[in-house]
């Protein structure tokens, strides 16, 4: 599978690797559970979507050894924002802490390169479980956009 050395871990329960042909099939295969569909884009468009932008950052989320999700961000070398555009979990691997441990995994991947100082994620308006995952981690709801979908941001401490 396309990725570091690095493992999960008790304190690191996920990793994030590079979307590569070796773990693209899984991301494909990963599920939503009916509810959730219509919250987030499907990973086959989200592929489609980095494929063709060349600042999306495309991450499998692994646990011991298995994709259980698909993240995708972009943090311009010429912008201090990064912009989370995507983040799934597997219907059958949530309620785990896996998202919790992406989002962890995805603001320490961000801010490592040290120029990014803030974050923003949308998500749809009615996505509760969205709103309270990302209210723990400090981001801040800023409004709806364009699309109707609820603005969310962080700020990174220097």
């Amino acid at each position: 599978m396309t990725g570091s050395a690095e493992a999960p871990t008790r304190d690191r329960p996920v990793v994030l690797w590079p979307v590569g042909e070796d773990n693209r099939a899984a991301i494909l295969a990963l599920e939503l559970t009916p509810k959730q569909q219509g919250f987030v884009a499907s990973n086959a468009d989200s592929l489609e979507e980095a494929r063709e932008d060349d600042e999306a950052i495309a991450r499998a989320v692994v646990t011991a050894g298995r994709v259980v999700g698909f993240l995708m961000y972009s943090a311009p070398d010429e912008d201090d924002e990064a912009v989370i555009y995507r983040l799934m979990i597997d219907r059958r691997e949530q309620g785990k802490g896996l998202g919790r441990a992406a989002v962890a995994a995805a603001l320490e991947e961000i801010a490592h390169p040290g120029h990014i100082r803030r974050v923003s994620i949308c998500y749809a308006p009615r996505n509760e479980a969205a709103r309270r995952l990302y209210a723990s981690f400090g981001f801040v709801e800023q409004g709806l956009d364009e699309d109707d979908e609820m603005i969310a941001m962080l700020e990174l401490r220097p």
